[in-house]
């Protein structure tokens, strides 16, 4: 798979920080560029053919993106700027809509800065309740703490895979509880969109957002799945060119759906990346995806643990874990680690995560975190190990010496 990458492509960088950015393939790379070559003008706005061909590479995506998740409308498809847009707009035009006074928010321990921060600034205007549900040893949500959702409950929001731990939590059942006391669902999945299918329709959920970057598209471009009565039901969060119906002195009425919540020239070279990247994965298939990347996990995981001096936090059950593996070398703080690892070429990821809540429930202050994705294999891997090994032989040697 390397060889699609031009980064990768006979290049020694090992690149193991995909849950932050993935690599884009040649193909994805190559439509951004024919997008400009060919077609650049502003769609929806012009009658003249290189909009309406704009129009369509614009609308097409969208398209693409609803069979790809299998919506019930394209309407359903908001085109946002990346997930975290995408969660600001649910929480601006429907959670500060829709709550009450000592109504409650039930989140997960586990949720991305995105998924938490702009809930607590409704929650403080509105004076509703946040409430957390925390994890086991084995970093999962128990049946016990889905007990939080009650029918004060009206909103809960739940990552599909912890970008930290790479847990994979149970979404299913957890829309089932919470559509059982009347709340609404709002799914995470920017760290599940790259390594397995998902049905929103047999998920159930009411809201459903990721980003195009983590699944070999380009950046600036995210998307937002809401049910369509929801979205009819919602206000704009941003005004302007494009999203309104007519404009009078005093008032103004909204276009339908979807452009009610796309205000303002879009990216469309960024959807038209979005379209080649869909293409990308559906011709390489989820199952070819997991089953690789599954392999690979596995053998990440036996090769860690076999050095004494990591902490490792992940999931016991592999079945439950998904991509990302997140550790510590003991005595070491993860950016001097990282720093040194990256002198080897090796890159990975050092800090929080955006998830200092989560991290803070675990009594860590920040990790060291390698991610995994379609074009690495299993020298990656050992060249990690055998990074941290050094790594871990310098600190000894400096600490015996001071």
């Amino acid at each position: 798979m390397k060889e699609d990458f031009p980064l990768l492509n006979n290049s020694d960088v090992v690149y193991l920080d995909s849950a932050a950015t993935t690599q884009k393939p040649l193909c994805v790379i190559d439509s951004i560029s024919g997008y400009y070559k060919t077609i650049n003008a502003n769609p929806h706005r012009g009658a003249y053919d290189l909009s309406v061909k704009a129009t369509f590479a614009y609308e097409n995506a969208r398209e693409k993106v609803k069979e790809f998740i299998n919506a019930k409308s394209s309407k359903e498809i908001i085109f946002t700027k990346n997930a975290t847009e995408s969660l600001n707009l649910i929480a601006y035009s429907y959670g500060l809509n829709n709550l009450e006074s000592n109504d409650e928010v039930v989140l997960s321990i586990m949720e991305h800065h995105s998924n938490l921060v702009p809930w607590q600034e409704v929650c403080k205007k509105k004076k509703s309740i946040l409430k957390y549900m925390y994890v086991n040893d084995c970093y999962e949500i128990s049946d016990s703490e889905l007990s939080k959702i009650t029918s004060n409950t009206k909103i809960v929001l739940i990552t599909h895979v912890s970008n930290v731990t790479g847990t994979i939590n149970d979404i299913k059942k957890i829309i089932d509880v919470a559509h059982k006391n009347g709340a609404k669902v709002v799914v995470d999945a920017t760290q599940s969109i790259a390594h397995m299918s998902i049905d929103v329709q047999g998920l159930d959920c009411d809201f459903l957002v990721f980003s195009s970057h983590k699944m070999y598209g380009p950046m600036g471009i995210g998307v937002l799945y809401a049910k369509e009565e929801l979205l009819n039901s919602m206000t704009p969060f941003l005004m302007g060119g494009d999203m309104i119906e007519y404009v009078y002195e005093q008032d103004t009425t909204y276009a339908p759906l979807p452009s009610k919540f796309e205000a303002g020239t879009q990216n469309v070279e960024a959807a038209v990346g979005l379209n080649e990247a869909i293409n990308y994965i559906k011709e390489i298939g989820y199952d070819k995806i997991s089953s690789h990347e599954k392999s690979l996990l596995k053998y990440a995981r036996k090769e860690l643990e076999k050095l004494e001096f990591l902490d490792l936090y992940y999931p016991k059950d592999i079945n439950n874990h998904s991509s990302i593996i997140s550790f510590n070398i003991k005595g070491v703080h993860p950016h001097d680690a990282s720093s040194i690892l990256d002198s080897m070429n090796i890159a990975l990821r050092s800090g929080n995560h955006c998830a200092q809540p989560y991290l803070r429930s675990l009594n860590i202050d920040s990790t060291l975190r390698m991610s995994i994705a379609i074009y690495n294999n299993k020298s990656d891997i050992d060249a990690l190990v055998n990074g941290l090994i050094k790594v871990n032989e310098m600190f000894k040697k400096y600490n015996k010496e001071s």
